[in-house]
């Protein structure tokens, strides 16, 4: 009887397919990998960097000839986008699966954002950007979810904060191509910003080339009834290392995890666990991702007025502004990313929030006493973010983590929307309504502003010191067990307060029982 038949009518089955993941070697498997799937956060940084910069001369009499108001909305409709596209594709890829997922949205990116460069008027422009929005918010779900379940547990913290934080990377990107493209000696004004929202679907060409020949997740296989196709996927994933040299220790059988046939996850289902069994890691999540959203979306959309309110630079020194605070956040994930798996993600998220509290607070000292100028006040700013791109980046980690795989991109979807709205809402109008008028504004209110951010950032902390799991080096298996695993229950509890059980879970037991107890034919 194939593995297949046998989830059918409701058997166990072992499979060693999550330990033969997490027990191989890092080869040039794992970098296709990485770069594959992590250039999304590059094309979102590219995106909203290069529309921040486009936004401008979108104003001109040239151009679409837009108002102050609509360049806001097409910031606003974007975001609006990525959160809708979170919630639809984080739904589909745990029904779906991750590969089929992680090409749609790419596509979907693909299309919108080029055909955001042929925009005609204001309508035609937002809805190609709403639907840019949302192929990347997809992007957000599908992608984490893949990253965590094919990369070998021992590397899976550094790669994971390490991807998340290149968005900065697609920042700088973006940065280089507008002072290229948005030059009026070099290209036509008409034309310059056209080419922008080209650049992405470009690189995004490339780059799907190489998602053709990434694998479906061996552990969604697994854990949606295709058990024999999940061993076969790893067969071919062992026999790639194996040609790129890696060396593959032998598997032992308690090493094995049962599984049973799950029927699709329901959104009641989804509320229970994540509100009933995994309340303790939910609120967790919630914390860590609003912490973070609410600092970074405070001091980045309001960086360029508060260099032009209180120290006098004009557009175009801002822009050069920019290019240090970038690669500040770039540097943090990808120099302590590492420190996550050794150190542990409690310690490092408890220290890197903290830090990046404990700098904001002086730099509010001393921003109130009048002692920073243009240049100083950024350098303190890269150094606050070199710690708290990190901890922003294990945030996304976190909550891709901690809740069983057949929910895994939703959780991260509803996570991402609800910083998004949050963080992405009110940070942006509190900070921008502290900064004062005039040519001397009053410093009190922003720094009152930068204060609020600290202790934003220190609760944040405190709240993964309390409530966090400790899941460096840990199967996803252990952290958090699959619903449709035989055992049910969360081998490594971590901060997991009570044992899921579900209603599917428990209408797979009592079709089990019953068929057990029927008399055979």
């Amino acid at each position: 009887m194939s593995s297949e038949h046998a989830l059918e009518h409701g058997k166990a089955i072992p499979s060693l397919v999550p330990a033969r993941m997490d027990r191989l070697p890092w080869t040039k498997f794992h970098w296709m990998i990485v770069v594959g799937l992590g250039v999304s956060w590059i094309l979102d940084g590219l995106e909203i960097q290069l529309v921040s910069l486009v936004g401008n001369v979108l104003k001109e009499p040239g151009t679409l000839h837009l108002t102050t108001a609509e360049v806001g909305l097409m910031a606003s409709v974007y975001l609006g986008g990525e959160v809708v596209g979170a919630l639809l594709f984080g739904r589909l890829t745990d029904r779906l699966g991750r590969r089929s997922l992680f090409i749609v949205t790419l596509l979907v990116y693909l299309i919108a954002s080029g055909a955001a460069g042929l925009s005609w008027d204001l309508g035609s422009l937002l809805v190609f950007r709403f639907i840019a929005g949302m192929g990347i918010g997809g992007e957000y779900a599908a992608i984490n979810s893949a990253i965590d379940e094919l990369i070998p547990s021992r590397y899976r913290g550094r790669v994971d904060i390490g991807v998340n934080g290149t968005y900065w990377g697609g920042a700088l990107i973006g940065s280089a191509v507008g002072l290229v493209f948005l030059n009026t000696d070099i290209i036509p004004v008409e034309w310059g910003w056209r080419l922008c929202f080209l650049i992405g679907p470009v690189m995004g060409l490339i780059i799907i080339y190489l998602r053709r020949h990434i694998p479906e997740s061996p552990r969604w296989l697994m854990t949606h009834g295709r058990v024999a196709e999940a061993e076969r996927t790893v067969d071919r994933i062992e026999e790639t290392v194996r040609r790129q040299g890696g060396e593959l220790r032998e598997v032992r059988d308690d090493e094995a995890i049962e599984v049973v046939d799950y029927p699709p996850v329901t959104y009641r289902e989804i509320a229970r666990v994540m509100l009933r069994d995994y309340r303790s890691r939910s609120f967790l999540g919630f914390s860590m991702m609003v912490t973070q959203a609410f600092l970074y979306n405070a001091i980045f959309f309001t960086y360029a007025l508060v260099l032009k309110s209180y120290f006098g630079l004009n557009d175009s020194s801002v822009a050069l502004y920019f290019f240090p605070f970038a690669i500040g956040n770039l540097a943090g994930p990808l120099l302590l990313g590492h420190l996550f798996d050794t150190i542990g993600r409690r310690k490092m998220i408890l220290g890197t929030y903290t830090l990046s509290a404990v700098v904001l607070f002086i730099t509010a000292l001393l921003f109130n006493a009048g002692a920073l100028n243009a240049a100083s006040l950024t350098g303190l700013w890269c150094v606050v973010f070199f710690f708290a791109s990190a901890g922003a980046s294990s945030a996304y980690l976190t909550v891709s983590e901690i809740f069983p795989i057949e929910l895994r991109g939703q959780a991260i979807s509803f996570f991402f929307a609800i910083s998004q709205l949050t963080g992405g809402v009110i940070a942006p109008f509190l900070f921008a309504s502290l900064i004062g008028e005039g040519d001397n504004p009053a410093r009190g209110p922003l720094t009152v502003g930068y204060i609020i951010g600290a202790v934003v950032m220190l609760a944040g902390g405190l709240i993964a010191w309390f409530f966090g799991v400790d899941a460096e080096g840990k199967s996803l298996e252990d952290i958090a067990t699959p619903l449709s695993s035989r055992k049910g229950a969360t081998r490594f509890q971590g901060a997991t307060p009570v044992v899921p059980s579900t209603d599917a879970q428990t209408r797979s037991t009592r079709d089990e029982r019953e068929s057990e107890q029927r008399p055979p034919d």
